[in-house]
């Protein structure tokens, strides 16, 4: 079945009206995910005063990220940062071999979300809280009992499943760990009836050319704004 794609041009507004509506913090036009799962907000639209509606659900301190068209903040609220990146759909599997040694992919289960933070987040932080796993499925590769790569489920609406976390330690680069642990969620998204869709740094080549190698497309360019009360 084919799903309408302008859903992903307001992806975190559509997981949580939908798959994640259980995880839903805010109001009918401003909505987020809890603090300790995701530093994710959205709007409705970016027209109207919404982020103020949210302002009650914010923690002192807490900083979220706006995915998506950025709407002028009041000037209550700060923007702290803002990454481009791309917003990538897989259209088709393409050369689907794995390139690493068949490698044993296991499912983390809540027993590893400290392992799993601590990983990501010495790697690339800031985007993976101690329940983000909550979200859906993570799997990762061990060497030695260790955790050597990592990657899973994030946001989730209708008809679409994003991967994340595609992560692997330093040590462990060029084994080709990520590749087989893209096609594994592929395989597994895919099988669920849902299309995979990924956000990446638009100056991350080398994950832009493995992400299109396999078959991921270019959907558009898309804004992470770190935003927060002043």
């Amino acid at each position: 079945m084919k799903y309408n794609n302008s859903l992903l041009d307001n992806p975190v507004w559509n997981s949580l009206q939908t798959v994640h509506q259980d995880m839903r913090e805010g109001t009918s036009n401003a909505a987020k995910y809890p603090g300790g799962v995701l530093p994710f907000m959205a709007l409705r639209d970016r027209e109207g005063d919404f982020i103020q509606e949210i302002s009650p659900y914010f923690d002192k301190n807490e900083q979220v990220f706006l995915v998506g068209d950025q709407p002028l903040l009041p000037e209550n609220w700060s923007r702290f940062s803002n990454l481009e990146c791309l917003q990538m759909v897989w259209s088709s599997l393409k050369n689907g071999e794995p390139k690493g040694n068949n490698a044993d992919i296991t499912e983390l289960l809540a027993s590893d979300r400290t392992e799993m933070f601590d990983f990501i987040n010495a790697i690339q932080p800031g985007y993976f809280k101690i329940n983000t796993p909550a979200l859906g499925h993570y799997y990762g590769i061990r060497v030695n009992g260790k955790l050597a790569a990592m990657a899973g489920e994030r946001l989730k609406m209708t008809g679409f499943t994003e991967i994340s976390a595609v992560c692997t330690h330093p040590d462990f680069t060029g084994r080709g760990f990520a590749w087989e642990l893209l096609l594994h969620l592929y395989d597994k998204i895919t099988q669920a009836g849902a299309t995979p869709f990924l956000h990446v740094a638009a100056t991350n080549e080398r994950a832009i050319s493995l992400y299109k190698y396999l078959g991921f497309e270019e959907r558009r360019h898309i804004d992470f704004s770190l935003i927060g009360l002043s």
